[in-house]
């Protein structure tokens, strides 16, 4: 089976927000996910949907395959470093605030049948 795979590091978006728009292309050609992310309102899907044509420019350049035949094998998002910062508060105290990145990764492969 051949794999291409794309990753996309440091995005300033929480993992969780990102997983919702990951999850509606699970498992779908290429065709399909590609729109998918393109017309969803979440900003994960624009974010995902670089990644993914990363991948199918990876295969189709690397690995002579064409983009008709291609599906998603896999879309993962892995949370990254997160920033720490401090919000001030009343009375001289301040609260934490964490700013999270998540990592992409997108992995299609050549559709059997």
């Amino acid at each position: 089976m051949q794999l291409a795979k794309a990753i996309t590091r440091f995005v300033r978006i929480s993992p969780r927000k990102a997983r919702y728009a990951a999850d509606l292309i699970r498992g779908l050609p290429v065709d399909q996910a590609s729109l998918q992310l393109e017309y969803c309102k979440l900003r994960g899907g624009r974010l995902i949907k670089k990644t993914l044509d990363s991948a199918v420019a990876n295969a189709e350049t690397q690995l002579d395959l064409r983009r008709e035949n291609l599906k998603v094998h896999e879309v993962r998002v892995d949370p990254g470093p997160i920033l720490r910062r401090a919000k001030p508060r009343s009375k001289g105290s301040s609260v934490p605030v964490n700013k999270r990145t998540s990592h992409f990764t997108v992995i299609v492969t050549a559709n059997q049948g």
